[in-house]
C-alpha cells in the first residue's frame, strides 16, 4: 500500500512540474497513509494546489515547504466537528465550472463573492450553465463517440453533436443536424439557438406544424432553456423539426467511481462544512443507520397572521412532542397579506407567538431544528435570488427564544446524513407556464421537475423572468442531482415525483390544501402525506 502511494505521489508531482525531496516525499507518503482511499486523489490535489500557489524559485519542494502546507490542509479537512444536520444558505455554496480542456469540474476559489458582479459575470453565468449541460450531453451513450463510425448518426443509434458555428459556417443546405443550445428570443417573436460559438435563427413552424407532443419533447420549453433541436440548416436559417431536453444524469452516475470519477473526484459540490462530499463519509453513513425513524416536517405557505393556522401548529406541535422531528421546515409566505411598512413589526408579532408554540414543548424546544425560507412576499430584500433570509431585526427575539432556529435564505440546501435536500419558494410552474414557447396538455408535477432535472437549474428562465445576482447563480444549479427537490408554492399540491434518481417535491400550500404537510424520512427517503384534521 505505502509503496502505491509513494509512486502516485511522485508521479502526480511531476505530472504538475515538481519534484519532491527525498525527505519530503517520505513525510508526504506517511502522512496519506492514514487517509482514506476514496479521498486519497482529493487530498493530494489540494496539497499541490497550495504549493503552486507559493512564490517558488525552482520546481524543487523540499520538507521545510511541505510541512506547513500539509499541516493546514489537514486542519481545514478534519470534519470531526460536522454533525448529521447541517444548513447551507445559498452565498456559501461551492461556486464550481467544468474545464473542457481538463475535462473536469473546478471549483473557483472560496472568495466572498459581492451580490452585483461584472458584466462578465452575466456571461459567465450562461457559459457555466451550458459547458455543464454539454459534458454531461457528450457523456451519454447516444452522443460519445464510437470507434471507427464516421455516419452522421452512428450504427449504434448515436448521434454527432454539432456547435452552431458549424452552421453558420456551412454554405450550403445540412440536413439531419442536431445542435445543443439556448433557445432565446432575440428579436419579438423570432426564437434562436445560441451557444458559446454563435446564434442562428429558428424556423419552428415545421415543429409547431407536426404533432406537438411527438415534437416538442420532455417538458416545458422555455426562452432562455438549453434544448436539443434536431432539424436541417438553409438559407442561414436553422429548420428545427424536433426540440428535446438534454438527457438526464443520475446522481449516482455523475458520482460513480471509476469512469467520471476522474472529472468530478470526491470533491463536495453541494456546499455544508465537509471538504469532500457526504457520499462517501463512512461516519455520516453510520450515523444515517443509527437514526432510520428520523423526520424532516415539511410545510409550506405558513401564514403566522391568521389564528387559525396558530391553531393547527399548536397541534402539530402537541402531536410530534414524544416524537421530535429532525427539522421543522417551514416555507414563506409567513403573512396572508401584505402590511405595507408595518410588515416588520408584524412579522415580529408573529414570531413571538410562534416562539410561545414551541416553548410549550420542551422535547422540541430542545431536539428539533426550525428552519424558516422566506417567501416572495415576505419582509427583506428585494425579490432576487438567492433571497437573504428574514431579517435580524424581525427574527432575534426568536432565536433568542428558539436557540436551534434558522433563518436561511431562499434557495437554501440541507444535509441529513449522506441525503442532500434543495429547498426553493418559488411559483416555479406558474412561471415556467408564463415563459413557454410551448406548454404540455397538462402540466404536472413530472413535468416541471424532468425541465428543471433537464436544465440542471431551479428556475430556467430569463433573467427579466427570474433575476438572479449573477455571481450566485450556482445556488440554483440542480447538479449533480440532489436526493429531494422541495419546491414551495402558493397553490396544490402535486405530490412527489421521482425522476432521474431524484424526488421532487410539491407540498403546496399548508393554508390552501386544508392543513395538509409533507413528512420525509431521510434514512429510507420515503416521503409521507399528513393532514391536521379539521375537526382539531
Amino acid at each position: 500500500m505505502e509503496s502505491t502511494i509513494k509512486s502516485k505521489v511522485i508521479t502526480t508531482f511531476q505530472l504538475n512540474g515538481l519534484t519532491l525531496r527525498r525527505d519530503a516525499s517520505q513525510y508526504l507518503v506517511s502522512m496519506l497513509g492514514s487517509v482514506p482511499p476514496e479521498v486519497l486523489d482529493p487530498s493530494l490535489d489540494i496539497v499541490i494546489k497550495n504549493v503552486q500557489k507559493l512564490p517558488l524559485t525552482s520546481p524543487m519542494v523540499d520538507l521545510a515547504t511541505l510541512e506547513p502546507i500539509v499541516a493546514e490542509c489537514m486542519a481545514s479537512g478534519d470534519d470531526s466537528s460536522q454533525g448529521i444536520f447541517n444548513v447551507i444558505d445559498a452565498f456559501t455554496v461551492p461556486h464550481f465550472t467544468y474545464n473542457p480542456d481538463q475535462r473536469k469540474l473546478i471549483l473557483k476559489d472560496s472568495v466572498k463573492h459581492s451580490l452585483f458582479g461584472s458584466a462578465e459575470a452575466k456571461a459567465q453565468l450562461f457559459q457555466d450553465r451550458y459547458r455543464v449541460i454539454q459534458q454531461r450531453t457528450l457523456r451519454h451513450k447516444l452522443f460519445a463517440p464510437q470507434p471507427l463510425v464516421s455516419s452522421e448518426r452512428q450504427q449504434e443509434g448515436g448521434f454527432v453533436l454539432r456547435p452552431v458555428e458549424f452552421l453558420l459556417g456551412s454554405s450550403m443546405r445540412q440536413g439531419n443536424v442536431l445542435s445543443l443550445g439556448m433557445l432565446t428570443q432575440m428579436k419579438e417573436g423570432k426564437y434562436y439557438l445560441e451557444d458559446p460559438s454563435g446564434s442562428v435563427q429558428l424556423d419552428l413552424s415545421k415543429t409547431v406544424s407536426l404533432d406537438p407532443a411527438a415534437s416538442y419533447r420532455g417538458g416545458i420549453f422555455t426562452d432562455h432553456a438549453f434544448v436539443l433541436a434536431e432539424g436541417f440548416y438553409e438559407d442561414h436559417i436553422f429548420h428545427v423539426q424536433t426540440l428535446g431536453f438534454p438527457p438526464l444524469e443520475p446522481s449516482s452516475l455523475t458520482r460513480r467511481s471509476g469512469g467520471c470519477r476522474q472529472h468530478f473526484g470526491t470533491a463536495n459540490l453541494f456546499g455544508g462544512p465537509s471538504s469532500t462530499t457526504v457520499k462517501t463519509n463512512e461516519k455520516m453513513r453510520r450515523l444515517e443507520a443509527n437514526n432510520p425513524d428520523a423526520m424532516i416536517v415539511i410545510l409550506s405557505d405558513v401564514w403566522l397572521d391568521q389564528i387559525k393556522v396558530l391553531e393547527k401548529l399548536q397541534v402539530l406541535f402537541t402531536g410530534y412532542a414524544n416524537m421530535a422531528p429532525v427539522c421543522f421546515l417551514l416555507l414563506g409566505n409567513f403573512l396572508s397579506q401584505p402590511h405595507g411598512s408595518h410588515q416588520p413589526k408584524v412579522m415580529k408579532e408573529c414570531l413571538r407567538k410562534l416562539a410561545a408554540l414551541i416553548a410549550e414543548h420542551p422535547t422540541l424546544l430542545e431536539d428539533s431544528h426550525f428552519v424558516f425560507v422566506p417567501g416572495p412576499r415576505d419582509v427583506g430584500m428585494a425579490n432576487i435570488l438567492p433571497r437573504p433570509g428574514l431579517p435580524d431585526q424581525v427574527t432575534e427575539e426568536f432565536r433568542r427564544k428558539v436557540p436551534k432556529s434558522v433563518f436561511t435564505t431562499n434557495p437554501c440546501r440541507l444535509q441529513w446524513g449522506t441525503k442532500e435536500v434543495v429547498v426553493l419558494r418559488e411559483d416555479v410552474g406558474a412561471k415556467l407556464c408564463r415563459s413557454a414557447l410551448y406548454v404540455p396538455a397538462e402540466v404536472t408535477g413530472a413535468t416541471v421537475a424532468r425541465t428543471l432535472a433537464a436544465n440542471g437549474h431551479l428556475l430556467p428562465l430569463p433573467l427579466a423572468a427570474a433575476p438572479v445576482f449573477w455571481p450566485h447563480d450556482p445556488a440554483l444549479w440542480l447538479y449533480p442531482l440532489p436526493d429531494l427537490v422541495v419546491l414551495g408554492s402558493r397553490g396544490a399540491s402535486w405530490g412527489a415525483c421521482p425522476v432521474a434518481g431524484c424526488t421532487f417535491l410539491y407540498p403546496g400550500s399548508f393554508v390552501i390544501n386544508q392543513f395538509s404537510f409533507k413528512v420525509y424520512m431521510p434514512a429510507s427517503g420515503d416521503i409521507e402525506d399528513s393532514q391536521i384534521p379539521s375537526d382539531t
